[in-house]
């Protein structure tokens, strides 16, 4: 019995733990059970605040949609700018001064697109249609998609671009839009007028840029015209001058006199050297020697004369003193004639760059191609109302989740 109770005083003893060494696991033998579960002050919070950040947005947000909200109807049409180059008109395209008159074309597209959404857009629009009036209807049934009826011309352009969608695309050029409205027919008839006023809008750049670049060419031909005229009054004034009307001409002429001379020197020089030998070879007498010597006399005298009337010849062409300097009056008259023969050329060019200018003006280079007219809706579609209220739920939801997270996180923090 004795043992038997040792035994069992071993087996019921817990094993030692070392001294100071912490218990992990807290004894609960002798607590009892655990407290039936209830719902605590923080559960309550929780249910409540969902109740109101949840269930109540979402609840007033699907009984507006459905209740109050006026049902919209979209008309969509699609168009793009569509420009012609106006040298490809003309066969003068190649002339590099027409090219540079022809200048870069403008992004058209990028221009419509800011037109479509500006505020002079949005006036003229309000001025055919009463887009005020049109729009705020519906303001006392449905205040938040509705336009308000004492709003400015600000508030006008900020509910345009909640009502007109513009979408380009940079790349291919394409603009698509899509126009809302409370009537079917009245939203159908703002796109066609949209459309029109964006095919005047591109019909006044292309008559500005065709107006700009004839008015350029035209002030180009008169300065070329008066270039022109200027050179030639120039060579006028100097032939005048000199009294000469070409100087190659002049010069040619006496090229040929001094040809001619030399001509007559050797032909001269040729008839005393045979005169000399005929005398030296023959018998001589007096009266022969006389005239030999007379001939000889008389040839020698004649080709001095030839020589001293080419070396005057000749002085005239470096005479700087004298009318006849035909160096310099060569070198003063080359110079004029390539100011008129340059002048006549730039004449040409701006001529043709006219005439090219001019032709291409009376065609439309650029216009607005509609490749889907604006159409006519059968149903309407906007407002989306399970998208908003699924959109309203779910940010809702996560507004919840987040400030009940953050709640437990502080009591966990301070508790």
């Amino acid at each position: 019995m004795a043992q038997q109770g040792v035994r069992k005083l071993k087996t019921d003893r817990k094993p030692a733990l070392p001294e100071g060494f912490p218990t992990l696991v807290e004894d609960r033998a002798d607590k009892g059970t655990a407290a039936a579960a209830r719902l605590r002050f923080r559960h309550r919070t929780a249910i409540a605040s969902f109740l109101l950040m949840v269930l109540m947005p979402i609840a007033a947000t699907g009984w507006y949609l459905f209740a109050r909200a006026v049902d919209q109807f979209s008309s969509h049409l699609g168009f793009v700018v569509h420009s012609e180059d106006p040298s490809s008109f003309s066969g003068l395209a190649s002339l590099p001064l027409v090219a540079a008159f022809g200048g870069a074309s403008s992004p058209d597209a990028d221009i419509l697109e800011a037109y479509l959404t500006s505020q002079a857009l949005v006036e003229a629009m309000d001025d055919r249609f009463s887009l005020r009036e049109s729009w705020s209807q519906t303001h006392e049934t449905d205040p938040v998609f509705a336009f308000s009826p004492g709003g400015s011309i600000e508030d006008l352009t900020r509910y345009w671009s909640r009502m007109v969608k513009v979408d380009h695309d940079h790349g291919s050029g394409i603009i698509a839009v899509e126009i809302r409205g409370f009537d079917p027919e009245r939203t159908q008839d703002i796109g066609i007028e949209l459309q029109r006023l964006g095919s005047d809008l591109i019909n006044r750049i292309g008559d500005v840029a065709r107006t700009d670049r004839l008015r350029h060419s035209k002030q180009e031909l008169q300065l070329a015209e008066e270039r022109l005229s200027m050179a030639r009054q120039v060579l006028t004034t100097f032939r005048l001058l000199h009294r000469i009307v070409d100087p190659i001409a002049d010069l040619q002429g006496d090229m040929a006199v001094i040809h001619q001379l030399q001509q007559d020197l050797a032909d001269e020089r040729i008839s005393l050297d045979l005169l000399r030998r005929n005398l030296a070879a023959g018998s001589s007498s007096a009266r022969q020697g006389v005239i030999a010597d007379s001939r000889i006399v008389q040839s020698e005298r004649r080709i001095e004369a030839i020589r001293g009337r080419i070396e005057e010849e000749r002085q005239a062409f470096g005479d700087a003193g004298g009318q006849r300097d035909l160096a310099r009056l060569m070198g003063d008259y080359e110079e004029r004639v390539v100011a008129v023969e340059l002048a006549q050329d730039g004449y040409a060019l701006a001529l043709a760059a006219h005439e090219a200018n001019r032709a291409a003006a009376n065609l439309q280079t650029r216009y607005l191609a509609s490749y889907s007219p604006p159409t006519l809706a059968e149903r309407p579609i906007y407002p989306k109302r399970w998208s908003i209220l699924a959109s309203v739920g779910f940010a809702a939801f996560l507004l919840w989740a987040t400030v009940v997270l953050f709640g437990y996180g502080l009591r966990d923090r301070f508790q």
